[in-house]
Formats: C-alpha cells, sequence, structure tokens
C-alpha cells in the first residue's frame, strides 16, 4: 500500500483527495501547514507527495526545494495557478507533475498511479548512488559501508544525502545551511563543520582512493568521489 502525504491548507479540499486515495487503496497522512510540512514528512516518509504552492507560513517551492534535498520522493503540485511560467518552475525545480486547481479527483488518482509507476522504473538506477564500497539508498535513507549499515542522525543523514546527489560539487556553508537547515534557521554556520566532522567518523573506514568529504579552504565542503 503506497503512502501519499497530501500538503494542503484548505481542508475541504484536503478531505476530498483523503477520501478518494483511502477509496483505491493508499494510505493517506494530511498536513494543512507549510511549517510542519518536512516534520511530518520525514516521519511519515511517504512514497508520493501531493503539495499545494500556496501555504500558510511556508509555500510549496521552498517545501519542494527541502524534500529534493534529502529524498528523489515523487512529488505532484497542487496550485489555483494556471500560468505556464508557474508550470515551468515546478518542473525545473524538481516537481513530477503538476495539477492546476479546480481538478477532477478521479484525474489526481490516474496522476498518482502514472507517476509511482514510473518512479518504480527508475529506482534502481537512480536512487541507489555507489561510490566504491560506499552506497548511499537515496529512497530508503540508508547507508551501508563496506556491507555494514552505518547509523547516522536524521540531519547528519540529510547532509550526507545532499552531497551524494551533488557529487564533487563545492557547497559553502551558508548552501548547505539553506539546503538542510531551511532559510529560517538560526544558529551558527559552526553546525555544518560539526555535521561534516561526525560524518568523517562515521566514515573512517571508507578506502580514500574511492572518495572522501573534502573542505576546500575558503569555498566549502564537497563529497569528492574518485573514479576509476
Amino acid at each position: 500500500m503506497a503512502k501519499i502525504l497530501v500538503i494542503e491548507d484548505e481542508f475541504a479540499i484536503s478531505q476530498v483527495l483523503k477520501a478518494y486515495l483511502k477509496k483505491v487503496g493508499y494510505d493517506v497522512e494530511q498536513c494543512f501547514n507549510g511549517r510542519q510540512a518536512m516534520e511530518l514528512y520525514k516521519e511519515y516518509q511517504p512514497d508520493l507527495v501531493l503539495l499545494d504552492i500556496m501555504l500558510p507560513e511556508k509555500n510549496g517551492w521552498l517545501i519542494l526545494k527541502e524534500i529534493r534535498a534529502v529524498s528523489a520522493c515523487p512529488v505532484i503540485m497542487l496550485t489555483a495557478l494556471s500560468d505556464v511560467n508557474y508550470r515551468l518552475d515546478g518542473f525545473h525545480q524538481g516537481a513530477d507533475d503538476y495539477i492546476a486547481k479546480p481538478f477532477i479527483a478521479d484525474e489526481v488518482v490516474a496522476r498518482i498511479k502514472a507517476v509511482l509507476r514510473r518512479s518504480e522504473s527508475k529506482n534502481e538506477t537512480t536512487v541507489k548512488k555507489q561510490f566504491g564500497q560506499l552506497e548511499i539508498d537515496m529512497q530508503a535513507h540508508q547507508v551501508v559501508l563496506n556491507g555494514q549499515e552505518i547509523v547516522l542522525t536524521p540531519r547528519d543523514l540529510s547532509v550526507l544525502l545532499f552531497l551524494a546527489e551533488h557529487p564533487n560539487q563545492t557547497f559553502t556553508r551558508d548552501q548547505l545551511i539553506e539546503q538542510i537547515w531551511g532559510w529560517e534557521y538560526e544558529g551558527s554556520d559552526r553546525a555544518v563543520d560539526l555535521a561534516v566532522k561526525r560524518l568523517r567518523k562515521a566514515l573512517v573506514n571508507w578506502d580514500e582512493s574511492e572518495g572522501e568529504i573534502k573542505t576546500l579552504r575558503g569555498l566549502g565542503y564537497q563529497l569528492s568521489v574518485h573514479k576509476k
């Protein structure tokens, strides 16, 4: 049974979607507030997200960006905005599909089935990242090194997942803070340094000939992987 997270602030619309999705056999969780979306997402770990753009406190674009920082989970955007530019924005930012309101519930169900089918067909080639003996499952949020699972805190795992999604690319502390902690974070950027320090300790047995989390002085951090 696939799990669907509906992030929609209009109660009536959310309830209609929930009723139709449960009728066809999906498990459904609801979120009505943008600020609570990522917390519920990480707790529920859905197979697909229906995400409204115009949400209170945090809009759908920011939530989509945060989801993409940690997961390849399929996301279908819901919005009353019919302008094609918004649709293109959604695809450019990583949305899998786009449905404009008002919509027919049966169409939403059909779109969900189509997106889940596409997601299942590409999982084997895009979800798992292999860097020598380091294997990172982006969907299951699992890290295996030398055949042994590495247990990480949710925050440290999010840092590793983001870097693994962009190997050999360098990110400043501010960029990592924005992508992983979120733009509302008000703490010190030392949190990034500490997360990287813990990750290096957890990956101490990763052969340096295969890769490492590298510091580029004055620039930032990158997951540097070596092709053989």
